[in-house]
């Protein structure tokens, strides 16, 4: 059974994943302004899974 740090866990994984597909998809395969969005989406993921790991274990 999963408990709540273990889907905090998972989303964390999950969001990792997603932010390096993102930085992944601006920086071969968009060169124009798209690609610097792109990026910086991944980075926000990056962030947003960094929150997700500080919560493990606190609610």
């Amino acid at each position: 059974m999963m408990n709540k740090n273990t889907v905090l866990a998972w989303a964390t994984f999950i969001m990792i994943l997603v932010g390096l597909a993102l930085i992944a998809l601006g920086a071969f395969r968009y060169d124009d302004v798209a690609g610097w969005g792109f990026a910086a989406v991944g980075i926000g993921f990056f962030a947003i899974a960094w929150v997700f790991n500080a919560l493990k274990g606190r609610m």
